[in-house]
């Protein structure tokens, strides 16, 4: 009320507004047809004070506008700005926004395969993008006035992350940088990093949610809030955590108990579900519930493709519709409009019309295996509102501007890669960050499913737990050293990645291992007071007790390595068609060979290095009870003989049930009458070693050893021992974290330096050609160049080689070896396994380790033969077939192939004709599929 103030408020408020008016602000806000939250204008008051800034915020909440004010002033100024993102999906997205507002003479894309207005003053584009625009000096940087990083948090990512870092640390100084992230409990400790390397930036926090989320769990017919608020505190709901405690306690054994029998699943579960009052709710009867209560549009979190499918099936047969006969008009057109450009002849192949059928319906999955255009026109009718509700894999979570009104998590495990794992407090926030539209939703929903065993604690942490820490993945790669050197010299490079965020939180990190090492340092003086003998020195005591406990150790090793080596050196003998009896283990019985394993790599996924000889042979067997399994060292503690031999069929096939059957069912005829072999128990190695005998007698003869409290001076030495122990490991922790990442690069640069790559300060030739090369086989890539490879392969072929480079199996690792192309293909694949080995050798010499992020995986041939047939020109229908893979997932390892085959088509040698070659097999793949998919 502005009669109520005085003449001098009422002209101080006057001049504010016209003040306010002046800015770049005001016009930008009267773009939106709401207000901007107070997160939102701080950040982009700091913008437009010429400050860097960091916003972390919910996902959902809004934090895009400020990378929108960041365009704004950029186009103001008449200045460049570009808008970064982590996926193409994110980037045509973010493009077809700034498109609809600015207008598409001034907004252009680079996605790697798609380049739009590549000249316009604003351009969105993957991070990669820009990266190697920056390595390259190109002229597209100059006039640079903005850089948008948005979901900058991907820098965690420990195998993209570190290109974040390299764009954050290697921009001009003139360029303002706006990172956006999710809610990070360390947003500080990355905003005072960005302050180092990037100069003033201010750090805006924001942990409230536009839309309020209630987290719910269906059990059965009820759906539980998770939480109750009893005045100002929240806990969690004591009926969930009393049905849990009943629940939990009615779970039956695995045993009939009537007939000591094993059960069918189907039986148990229909016992439990007559016996329980609650039960996991079937996925038709999810979506109905949530339709009855108003709580649609929703998103169904399913952490596996093939359950997503499976959704989408069990619905349709349940005979959920969720489209009325307008909708579903709708939705047809739409389909029909934006799948155009897809042969009839390949809309069967790719499973159109289970598809479109689904989306009549309101029904749909989301997932990496889709088709990028199925996924594309999923996303649209959900943000329109013709799909109701989507069945996703959690790399929709990752950034796709898609939010629901409901967000469902049917499990709280999934496969991590390694193994089936928690999702963390920072995937459950992402996850659940869905749900909740700004402008449309009052309140959003979370629900959990109901499982066995789930503890509502547990549960509650995990939705309690809004934040989670970034960090760092960065490490120095071949490309990025042959890079830096040849910008900077060898000298400040290395203070360059000094200034990594890696690096910043290495060092930090240090100051309080130092004050833990004080602190056991103090207590080591106690503990060496506590196990003071009146009868000797018990230091010198206690280290003769630990010497006879180490030799005893050693010994029993040395023991276990010969056990392991003689078991190793029995299974380089076996041959297939060899009977044999499996000592130990899960599949421990009767066993026939069908490959003996002692061949090295190139099939299935990578292995890591000294693979051969540290795990030695693998051999792939058929057991008794039919399983195929390759098998480990694990299973063969002691050396195994073949018991007999058998012919196996040449018509066998290991996928087949019928084949597998029968010829295990020969196995136990021709050798089922065999016992298992009798392994006599051998003499321990310490029972004849001087060294254990002679310390023995000097631990006797010692003035301690009679001392009546010797075992209490001896717990005091022992805790004396584990706590220097653990000392020095501290120590020895604060030396490595010391200039790291440069130790790393001087690393890398030795071994680049020892093949020729660079000279000193001077990147060679060969050097150059590795510079423009990305990727995480760029080394193995230059040297297959360097040594002509690839030299006189037909498109096709050179294909399939580079297909090597890029793909990595998600097959289990007993899979069947790949097929491959025959001539010189295989000649080259072979030759590239070598090479890898060869660079593996000299990485081990150089102390650079894969576990470590930095180093060459082992090609991956598992592509090979697709991508040699699809350059060859078959057809989508036998390739897939053939490949035995998605659609989207064959589409998104062509288009890495194509990115690559571009690299070596700029940096192979002249004379020769590869450059000219992978042009052609860029051409020959860039077709059908692979060519009208707009997002890779």
């Amino acid at each position: 009320m502005t009669e109520d103030l005085s003449p001098a408020e009422r002209y101080a408020l006057a001049r504010l507004r016209a003040a306010e008016q002046a800015t770049a602000l005001a016009p930008f806000r009267d773009l939106y047809d709401f207000d901007l939250d107070e997160f939102q204008i701080e950040a982009c008051r700091a913008l437009e004070a010429g400050k860097g800034v960091l916003v972390a915020a919910p996902t959902g909440s809004g934090k895009t506008i400020v990378g929108e004010f960041a365009v704004h002033l950029a186009l103001t100024q008449g200045r460049k700005c570009f808008y970064t993102t982590p996926i193409k999906a994110l980037s045509n997205q973010k493009f077809n926004d700034l498109v609809r507002r600015h207008g598409a003479d001034r907004v252009g894309l680079l996605t790697g395969d798609n380049s739009v207005n590549a000249d316009a003053p604003v351009i969105v584009m993957t991070t990669e993008v820009l990266r190697n625009m920056l390595y390259a000096g190109s002229q597209a940087l100059a006039g640079l006035g903005y850089v948008v990083m948005d979901e900058v948090h991907y820098l965690s990512d420990r195998f993209r992350g570190a290109v974040w870092e390299e764009v954050i640390i290697h921009l001009p100084e003139s360029v303002t940088l706006v990172s956006l992230s999710a809610t990070v409990s360390n947003a500080e400790e990355f905003g005072d990093w960005l302050d180092t390397v990037r100069g003033d930036t201010e750090v805006i926090v924001s942990e409230h949610r536009p839309v309020p989320l209630w987290q719910h769990v269906l059990a059965g017919r009820r759906m539980y809030d998770l939480f109750e608020e009893k005045g100002d505190k929240r806990e969690v709901n004591p009926d969930l955590v009393r049905m849990a405690r009943m629940e939990n306690s009615r779970i039956t054994g695995p045993r009939d108990r009537r007939r000591g029998s094993p059960r069918r699943e189907a039986d148990r579960e229909r016992e439990r579900r007559q016996r329980a009052r609650v039960w996991t709710p079937g996925r038709p009867e999810v979506i109905d519930r949530l339709d009855s209560e108003g709580l649609l549009p929703a998103i169904t979190f399913i952490f596996s493709r093939a359950g997503c499918e499976a959704a989408v099936q069990q619905c349709l047969y349940a005979g959920l519709r969720l489209n009325d006969s307008a909708a579903r008009a709708r939705v047809r057109d739409i389909v029909e409009e934006r799948t155009a450009d897809i042969p009839d002849s390949d809309l069967h192949v790719l499973g159109y019309f289970e598809w479109l059928e689904g989306l009549e319906r309101g029904i749909a999955a989301h997932h990496a295996g889709m088709l990028p255009t199925f996924k594309e026109v999923v996303e649209e009718l959900f943000v329109r509102g013709l799909v109701k509700a989507v069945f996703a894999t959690e790399t929709l979570a990752l950034g796709i501007n898609m939010p629901a009104r409901s967000v469902v998590l049917e499990k709280l495990v999934k496969w991590n890669g390694e193994q089936h794992a928690d999702i963390t407090p920072g995937e459950f926030t992402q996850l659940t960050g869905r749900a909740g539209r700004r402008g449309i939703d009052i309140e959003g929903h979370a629900v959990v499913l109901w499982q066995r065993g789930m503890d509502p604690g547990a549960l509650a942490g995990l939705a309690g737990t809004r934040t989670y820490p970034l960090r760092s993945s960065f490490k120095p790669s071949y490309n990025m050293a042959v890079n830096l050197v040849g910008q900077f010299g060898r000298h400040t490079s290395r203070e360059l990645l000094e200034t990594s965020f890696a690096q910043f939180q290495a060092d930090r990190s240090v100051v309080g291992i130092s004050r833990q090492v004080q602190r056991n340092e103090e207590g080591l003086e106690g503990y060496r007071e506590s196990m003071t003998c009146h009868l000797g020195d018990f230091e010198e005591y206690s280290r003769l007790r630990r010497r006879l406990k180490d030799r005893e150790t050693e010994l029993a090793k040395q023991g276990a390595l010969q056990r392991r080596a003689q078991a190793a050196a029995a299974l380089e003998k076996l041959k297939p068609g060899d009977v044999i009896h499996v000592p130990t283990g899960k599949y421990a019985g009767l066993a026939l060979v069908l490959d003996p394993g002692t061949g090295g790599g190139g099939r299935g996924p990578a292995q890591h290095r000294g693979w051969q000889q540290q795990e030695g042979p693998r051999p792939l067997v058929l057991t008794a009870q039919r399983q195929v399994k390759r098998l480990g060292a694990i299973d063969f503690p002691v050396p195994v003989e073949p018991l007999e031999r058998m012919r196996i069929p040449r018509s066998f096939n290991a996928r087949s049930p019928a084949s597998r059957r029968d010829l295990a069912s020969a196995l136990r005829t021709k050798a089922g009458h065999h016992a298992p072999p009798r392994h006599r128990k051998q003499r321990a190695a310490g029972a004849d070693d001087e060294e254990i005998a002679k310390l023995r007698a000097e631990i006797r003869r010692h003035p301690c050893h009679g001392c009546d409290e010797r075992e209490d001076h001896a717990r005091w030495a022992e805790r004396y021992h584990r706590l220097k122990r653990d000392t020095r490991q501290l120590e020895r922790k604060i030396e490595g974290r010391t200039n790291t990442i440069a130790r790393t690069f001087d690393r890398v640069s030795a071994l680049l330096t020892e093949l020729g790559y660079l000279r000193g300060d001077e990147v060679t030739e060969d050097g150059r050609r590795l510079a423009r090369l990305y990727g995480e086989l760029d080394l193995l890539a230059s040297e297959c160049l360097r040594d002509r490879v690839w030299e006189g392969l037909p498109p096709s072929e050179l294909a399939a080689c580079v297909s090597a480079l890029v793909y990595e199996s998600r097959a289990a690792d007993d899979a069947l070896p790949p097929k491959l192309p025959g001539g010189g293909a295989r000649e080259a694949l072979e030759e590239m396994v070598r090479i890898w080995g060869r660079l593996d050798a000299l990485e081990e010499e150089h102390g650079i380790s894969q576990t470590e992020g930095v180093g060459q995986r082992e090609p991956d041939l598992g592509f090979a033969w697709a991508a040699y047939r699809w350059a060859e020109g078959h057809g989508l229908d036998s390739v897939l077939r053939d490949a035995d893979m998605p659609a989207g997932d064959f589409v998104r390892w062509c288009k890495q192939c194509i990115d690559v085959l571009g690299q070596i088509a700029v940096a192979a040698p002249d004379g020769g004709d590869v450059a000219k070659n992978a042009r052609r097999a860029l051409e020959s793949m860039r077709r059908g599929v692979v060519a009208y998919t707009s997002v890779g």
